[in-house]
């Protein structure tokens, strides 16, 4: 089974674009935790959604897949994740949408690409 966790990241106004490029520097790291399958965890903005409201505001997106739900906890409750959170994210953020969700059996296919390093 594959899990595949979701976050969209809206930062305050005053938050300044090289808070924001480092905010993402620390996110791409979480990517060497065991506990995100693979490796896989994506990190990209701003939105190139057209039009740009569709994105209502949201600036940064983070897509990463994990094993299961009880892999996604362990990297939530991670002291890395715990430190890019706390540090460059909640004081700074003005929204935050997360989902989650398990991949059919019938498309887990999908999830075991090779990874090229």
């Amino acid at each position: 089974m594959t899990l595949v966790h979701i976050v969209l990241f809206k930062f305050r106004p005053e938050v300044t674009e090289e808070h924001r490029r480092k905010f993402v520097t620390e996110l791409k790291k979480l990517k060497n935790l065991s506990c995100v399958k693979g490796g896989r965890l994506l990190v990209g903005g701003p939105s190139v959604t057209d039009p740009i409201e569709r994105s209502k505001g949201f600036q940064i997106s983070l897509v990463s897949f994990h094993d299961n739900l009880e892999a996604l906890s362990e990297y939530q409750a991670s002291p890395e994740h715990h430190h890019v959170t706390s540090t460059y994210m909640f004081p700074y953020k003005e929204d935050l949408m997360r989902f989650d969700f398990e991949v059919d059996d019938e498309d887990e296919y999908m999830c075991d690409f090779p990874l090229l390093r």
